[in-house]
């Protein structure tokens, strides 16, 4: 069974930057599969962020493009998100998500989640 447990987070001034991390623990459901961040805003609803596959692929929201940047490793199962020129609209619960179709995480239904963590940005 797949598990994603996630760290980083936390507070941070607009313009700064903050790192989230999220290790898949378990045995994926095949060689290729994406892990992607996704995050919901206070009185919103949960929205993609970012997604990146064993080959290197990697998607984006237009509202976080060119300024996060996913990167995996796959040697040890782990996603990192750096955010940076964070912005207060960045706040929200992000979390990590696995799957080995994209759409399905891009329609927000993957097969794992993760527990969430918080990130608030001041002003």
């Amino acid at each position: 069974q797949v598990r994603l447990v996630e760290s980083g987070g936390g507070s941070v001034q607009a313009g700064g930057s903050l790192r989230l991390s999220c290790q898949l623990k378990g045995s994926p459901w095949s060689p290729s599969f994406w892990l992607a961040w996704l995050r919901q805003a206070p009185g919103k609803e949960r929205e993609f962020v970012s997604a990146i596959e064993t080959d290197g692929d990697t998607r984006y929201s237009d509202s976080v493009k060119g300024r996060f940047t996913i990167s995996r490793d796959d040697s040890k199962n782990i996603v990192t998100l750096q955010m940076d020129s964070l912005a207060p609209e960045d706040t929200g619960k992000y979390y990590c998500a696995a799957d080995t179709w994209i759409a399905a995480i891009q329609a927000l239904s993957p097969l794992a989640w993760g527990q969430g963590t918080e990130v608030t940005v001041t002003t």
